[in-house]
């Protein structure tokens, strides 16, 4: 079986200055791990390069056995959606749809059925079923949090990415947060990485990996 991701001799420069390094990561499906360090570290530039949203200076980056230097933009595209989730620090869901029909669209973009049922048992699942009818504006932070895991998870990927999660939430939905990141994906199969400054989560996932010399 292919890794869900793995990374070899990764680095990115902006001109001539080095804003990320780093040799190797390789997760397993169902694995989680979660990059840690200081605002920035590379740690926003090493989601960009494991989402194909940038190119490695050096190195190489495979998710389920493809590299995706090797891919077209728009084949890069097409591959991210059907086989990554991401969970953004702003949530943009979108306010015009309801809960559901945020779900839906986010099946459609990754190009797989639309399907109801398993959209309002994910909903379901994240304790927010009776929720599918509201709007994005009705919902509170917590509630939005889980939203956006179920958005991200709605199509079954692979690759679950997070890009700090619990830095607008209080301890106790911050601890919730990633407990819930980190069930949901192991419940499809998923890897989970999530990169953070937040030290609270530190010990919560299966690894760690830290830049910028954080402890």
């Amino acid at each position: 079986m292919n890794a869900a991701l793995a990374l070899h001799g990764l680095s990115f420069n902006y001109g001539d200055r080095t804003v990320l390094r780093l040799d190797a990561l390789t997760l397993q499906p169902a694995e989680t791990c979660a990059v840690i360090g200081p605002s920035g570290c590379g740690k926003t530039t090493l989601l960009h390069l494991v989402a194909g949203l940038l190119r490695p200076t050096l190195g190489t980056v495979s998710v389920c056995g493809q590299r995706l230097d090797e891919l077209s933009v728009s084949a890069c595209d097409r591959f991210r959606g059907r086989n990554m989730g991401i969970v953004f620090q702003r949530l943009h869901l979108l306010p015009a749809l309801s809960v559901l029909e945020n779900l839906l669209l986010a099946q459609h973009l990754a190009r797989v059925s639309r399907d109801g049922a398993a959209a309002n048992a994910l909903l379901d699942a994240l304790g927010i079923g009776e929720l599918a009818r509201a709007r994005p504006a009705q919902l509170s932070q917590g509630q939005s949090q889980r939203v956006a895991i179920a958005r991200a998870l709605v199509h079954r990927p692979s690759l679950l990415l997070a890009d700090e999660p619990t830095s607008s939430l209080d301890d106790g939905n911050a601890v919730r947060a990633i407990e819930l990141l980190r069930t949901q994906a192991q419940s499809i199969g998923a890897a989970l990485l999530v990169v953070t400054h937040d030290r609270r989560i530190r010990g919560q996932l299966d690894r760690e990996v830290v830049l910028g010399g954080a402890a």
